[in-house]
């Protein structure tokens, strides 16, 4: 069996595949149908007969598609030969359609013979006139068959594109009966349901040495994600320098770019291209060498080993691209240890990865193990699992390599769907994307990379940072604590504290985003706010609140301020499309009240980021059994004090700090 004529194209779907005729997509059957398909010569039915041997005591049909066709008429074959092809397309669609139906009643994968197109009829009369007297097929010249057979590839890829239909070209290596023996199983099994649960659990073994210790988990694309490269691109590129693949399109560009788009069915076709281009042998040189190409960011790189050293933090890249590259580039780094990857590229990985796959990954780890999530990505494929991220950072490279279908898609989820993410720009030189007052420029640096960090505390309990053995907390304290301090001077005390609190502590919290300002010098230069300031509210609880929210403002202008004497009087317009809301308080005593307002807060926005604000906190009220801990599972809620005390009290007349915020102290 010599090549060019020896290859054969197999075509599979869920449905019934139109073996005998692609085109004619039957919608309404279940039945899983492998076509086989090849010209005349190319071993068809040599193959069925090899594969029905091998596979006799398995779940498989087998049928010659020109005798099921026979079946359905008196005369055979002869007697279709003669019908019109609107005839023939209706006796093909029987034979499909009963194909299908034996395969459904027995719960079995059919494997089909067919035939896609024949030659003009001048070739069949010069083929004809060459057989005369005998039963051998005349040899016909080598340039006849590829034409043919390209012809036919070309077309069937087309057809199979067009109507969701799996498409693979087996050639006629010596293994060709294990080869297309592989398939058949791979079709017999693969589904999106069965691919999503490898995935998981792929998930859970690679976390699985951190169980107990697991605090935060920094989820990360690969391509054009943890380095500039599309590794894919990279990976054809290197192969159309072989004898096997000549052609300088990207077959990846042109399988997304089809009706297929970026489905779970385009992503099955991208694993099969992949097996037709290269051996296992062959694709595992092909990705050390597209590895060697791949130079990481270095801020990535950092953060990685950043992470390596912290137990209670892991990180994870998912990826639709090709898990080995990226295992090898996180192994060039030296990460590959402590970094794993889940993603596919060919069929023994058992599985393809997809955006649902990547935000179905994310929910397991926010809703089973109950970590807080960095997600880190570049695509629409990354904009699902970002939308289920503690925090999403949309990762921005060169200018002349973004997609506008993803300036589109990300505007859409922030403006519609409630996405909320910054971005990070690698190069740092190159130009942010959209607009920074909706996607917040950030840098990744050590602000971000300590933030990462000690995120362990968000799980333990209520984050509770306090100032109450710092220097700078006796001097703000001093004047609070005078009983000859009253009135506007202690209310610009507590403003002092309200500022204090935002710039030392919030701002390393939440972070900050850079936006341009202009020097004295009158040039450009970066200026920085806090982090989606625009989208903060600040909720002064009356009447005692009041100073220091103040100073809370006025350290973050942008932010809405809100007065608010009962949990009431904060409505709905006050929270939407907002993403962190500051309770100020001047003490937090049992803390009933503030629960109240957290409470009122989260049930406007279940997942709103909270921060309560006070300048002196009891204790008690925020141990590990009191009820501000209670609402550790409730969303992102934080309480930044000036001083914890361990004195509880209840002030009245001229230790109340409202009366003397306020100079009521003579009132009962």
């Amino acid at each position: 069996m010599d090549a060019p004529s020896n290859r054969s194209n197999l075509i599979a779907n869920r449905r019934l595949s139109q073996q005998i005729s692609p085109e004619d997509q039957h919608e309404s059957s279940k039945a899983v149908v492998v076509g086989l398909y090849g010209i005349p010569g190319a071993g068809k039915t040599t193959l069925l007969k090899q594969l029905k041997a091998q596979l006799a005591h398995e779940p498989f049909a087998f049928f010659e598609g020109s005798e099921e066709i026979s079946k359905l008429l008196e005369g055979g074959l002869a007697a279709f030969q003669t019908l019109d092809e609107e005839s023939k397309r209706g006796f093909r669609q029987t034979a499909i359609d009963n194909i299908g139906k034996q395969c459904s009643d027995k719960n079995r994968v059919g494997i089909v013979t067919g035939h896609f197109m024949f030659w003009s009829a001048d070739t069949i009369a010069k083929y004809r006139r060459q057989d005369a007297g005998t039963r051998d097929r005349p040899s016909l010249s080598v340039s006849d068959l590829n034409q043919w057979q390209e012809a036919e590839k070309k077309q069937l890829s087309q057809l199979c594109r067009k109507h969701r239909i799996l498409f693979s070209v087996v050639s006629p290596r010596p293994t060709i009966l294990h080869r297309v023996s592989d398939l058949l199983h791979h079709f017999q099994t693969q589904s999106e349901e069965q691919s999503l649960s490898l995935a998981r659990m792929k998930l859970d073994d690679a976390l699985a040495t951190y169980r107990g210790k697991l605090k935060t988990v920094v989820v990360l694309d690969g391509d054009r994600t943890l380095a500039a490269e599309d590794t894919g691109k990279l990976f054809w590129k290197i192969v159309s320098k072989s004898e096997q693949l000549r052609s300088k399109e990207d077959p990846l560009k042109e399988l997304f770019n089809s009706s297929m788009q970026y489905s779970y069915t385009a992503f099955c076709q991208a694993t099969l291209l992949y097996e037709d281009a290269v051996d296992d042998q062959e694709f595992e040189c092909v990705c050390h060498d597209v590895a060697l190409a791949v130079q990481m960011h270095s801020d990535f790189v950092s953060l990685l080993q950043e992470v390596a050293r912290h137990e209670h933090v892991q990180a994870v890249v998912i990826t639709c691209g090709l898990r080995r590259v990226w295992e090898k580039v996180l192994e060039i780094q030296g990460l590959s240890k402590t970094v794993k990857v889940i993603g596919g590229g060919r069929i023994s990985d058992g599985l393809v990865v997809t955006a649902a796959v990547k935000t179905a990954l994310v929910t397991r780890l926010k809703e089973v193990y109950r970590v807080y999530v960095w997600v880190f990505g570049d695509s629409l494929l990354d904009l699902g699992m970002m939308g289920k991220a503690d925090r999403a950072i949309v990762v921005v490279g060169d200018q002349r390599a973004r997609s506008h279908r993803m300036d589109a898609e990300l505007s859409n989820a922030l403006d519609k769907h409630g996405l909320r993410a910054c971005q990070v720009v690698l190069p740092a030189n190159a130009p942010p994307r959209l607009d920074t007052t909706i996607l917040p420029l950030i840098q990744l640096g050590q602000q971000e990379l300590h933030a990462i960090m000690r995120h362990d505390s968000h799980h333990v309990g209520v984050e509770v940072i306090d100032a109450t053995n710092r220097n700078a907390t006796k001097l703000l304290t001093t004047p609070t604590r005078d009983a000859k301090v009253t009135g506007p001077a202690l209310r610009k005390a507590h403003r002092r504290i309200g500022r204090y609190l935002v710039t030392e502590f919030l701002t390393e919290m939440i972070g900050l985003e850079e936006y341009q300002i202009t020097h004295v010098l009158g040039i450009p230069t970066s200026g920085f706010q806090l982090l989606h300031e625009k989208q903060t509210t600040i909720v002064a609880l009356m009447r005692g609140g009041e100073p220091m929210a103040s100073g809370v403002s006025e350290a973050l202008p942008l932010a809405v301020f809100v007065h608010a004497s009962r949990p009431e009087d904060l409505k709905a317009h006050h929270i939407d499309g907002q993403l962190t809301v500051l309770l100020v308080d001047s003490v937090v005593n049992t803390g009933n009240s503030v629960i109240e307002f957290v409470q009122r807060v989260l049930n406007l926005s279940p997942t709103i980021r909270v921060v309560i604000i006070a300048s002196v906190v009891q204790s008690q009220s925020v141990s590990e059994n009191s009820q501000i801990q209670a609402l550790r599972h409730r969303t992102n809620i934080s309480l930044v004090a000036l001083r914890l005390s361990d004195t509880k009290y209840t002030g009245s007349r001229e230790t109340d700090t409202g009366n003397r915020l306020f100079n009521t102290t003579h009132l009962p």
